[in-house]
């Protein structure tokens, strides 16, 4: 194995271990935990991602780059906004059933704790998620609606509203408190929203 592929397969079992540690222990995650799980030291967080603060954001950006990979390949190019909107909806219900729910939720709010304590931590957090949800932003912008296209700008707030109702939604559905929202009620109440010109204006 090279040193490259060496140091991938380190960098993954650290993320993989901090996935379990800090979804459970969340700003009392300990370092020392972490690295024994990876069957690494603590040598080996702070070589790879030079602080606690750093394998975290790491565990964000590595959490959070599928979930925008899988939602651009569940929006096609080509569907209006609504049609877009409504895409985006049913692919964020269909994640609450998939097998890590609880656990992704977990990570979650840990993550929100976490930046409650440490806010150096909470602002590279929310730097991190912004950097996300950049192409969220590009996959609505330039999108059909109601005789014109969506601009940046208007797709960067539509995001933050569509962003704050799937996880508020997507949290009751896991914890059993939002029952009958399936795909149908994500979709009618994404619709819904992206429909008020306000909101897009």
């Amino acid at each position: 194995m090279t040193r490259a592929e060496t140091k991938e397969r380190n960098r993954r079992a650290l993320l993989d271990a901090a996935f379990q540690v800090v979804s459970r222990d969340g700003y009392r995650a300990r370092l020392d935990e972490i690295a024994e799980r990876a069957d690494l030291t603590t040598g080996a967080i702070y070589s790879l991602f030079g602080s606690k603060n750093g394998l975290v954001i790491a565990l964000v950006t590595d959490y959070l780059r599928p979930h925008y990979e899988e939602i651009e390949q569940a929006v096609p190019a080509g569907l209006d906004l609504l049609e877009a909107v409504d895409a985006f909806a049913r692919y964020y219900r269909r994640t609450c059933d998939a097998p890590d729910a609880l656990s992704r939720m977990s990570l979650q709010i840990t993550l929100l704790d976490m930046a409650v304590h440490d806010p150096e931590l909470g602002s590279r957090l929310a730097g991190a998620i912004r950097t996300q949800e950049t192409d969220l932003v590009a996959m609505f912008t330039g999108r059909a609606h109601k005789g014109s296209v969506v601009t940046p700008h208007q797709a960067q707030r539509l995001v933050t509203a569509l962003r704050a109702l799937f996880v508020g939604l997507s949290q009751g559905v896991v914890l059993g408190l939002a029952h009958g929202a399936d795909e149908q009620y994500f979709a009618d109440t994404a619709r819904a929203l992206a429909s008020e010109v306000p909101l897009i204006d």
